[in-house]
């Protein structure tokens, strides 16, 4: 039964005053109309018209029940233009990412959005610490593997490398790794992570299979730009993220190590950065935190 249909029926009768009218009305035949005020009647089990050759009125059930639906036609058309509106991404969007990934990748991007979604307004929280997404109104936050948790529904974007790579005054000095385990030798800068105090492993995928190098730190931090910053200075060998290594190799600052580990028929490689879009559950993927999520994954192609 289309419920919704008789009581629009039904609220046309009385507004048009007869059936003819409303029949009229709905382009219905008044056949029709009479049937759709029966089955609503029924339907409800009480008399809502007095109808007669001459006149028809509103018995008490049908004056409380038209005084409760009147608004319900009106209310489906602001709903349905609401709907609407929500298929265009606007409104404001607040994105949480970690410092370098905002500081590198999302900030240089986001006058580009913000030119093709001009009416989304951006709020960017950019953190190395774990941020609730309910408690702070975060529609949709970037995040590494390692800080995954089952709380947030992950898609996977994007996959960078890392790159290992040491200033030109250390290599002098400390000489040049050959291989994953030259790395115990040698000084490495070890970002430990702010939320719990675990250190971002150093792996390698050889033969398929991922492993864990041995580490001797030279140096700790929780800020990777201050590692990057040592590392430029001579402080020994870093694990940077492409985006933030590679500027300082193309300008002679840092040296990338293993260069074999960026050819993929190479049987060592570094385990790649995977980079994830995480929302508190699926009904956060509204209009505005799709076109986010596809705009960052096809600019991350494209890099």
């Amino acid at each position: 039964m289309d419920l919704l249909g008789l009581i629009g029926t039904f609220i046309r009768v009385v507004e048009n005053g007869s059936i003819a009218a409303a029949a009229r009305a709905k382009g219905m035949s008044p056949a029709a109309v009479s049937q759709s005020l029966a089955r609503l009647e029924s339907h409800l089990g009480v008399r809502l018209l007095s109808r007669t050759t001459r006149s028809m009125t509103l018995t008490e059930s049908g004056k409380r029940y038209f005084e409760k639906v009147r608004h319900i036609p009106h209310d489906v058309d602001i709903a349905s233009q609401a709907a609407a509106l929500e298929t265009k991404p606007q409104g404001a969007l607040c994105i949480a990412t970690t410092a370098a990934f905002g500081r590198y990748v999302l900030a240089p991007l986001m006058p580009t959005f913000k030119e093709v979604y001009p009416d989304i307004d951006i709020e960017l929280i950019s953190t190395d610490r774990n941020v609730d997404h309910r408690r702070e109104g975060v529609d949709v936050s970037i995040r590494i593997e390692a800080q995954l948790n089952d709380q947030l529904i992950a898609r996977k974007i994007a996959s960078l490398p890392f790159i290992f790579c040491a200033a030109p005054a250390y290599l002098q000095r400390a000489g040049v790794p050959e291989s994953p385990d030259d790395l115990s030798q040698h000084a490495c800068l070890v970002f430990r992570y702010p939320t719990d105090g675990r250190f971002l492993p150093w792996t390698f995928r050889v033969d398929g299979q991922e492993v864990a190098v041995k580490l001797n730190p030279g140096f700790i931090s929780d800020d990777i730009d201050i590692i990057a910053n040592i590392a430029v200075n001579g402080g020994g060998i870093a694990r940077l993220a492409s985006f933030i290594a590679q500027p300082l190799i193309d300008s002679g600052q840092l040296i990338a190590l293993f260069p074999s580990d960026q050819n993929n028929e190479s049987r060592v490689a570094s385990s790649p950065m995977n980079i994830f879009a995480c929302v508190n559950e699926r009904s956060a993927l509204n209009a505005k935190v799709r076109a986010f999520i596809t705009f960052l994954e096809q600019a991350m192609q494209s890099t």
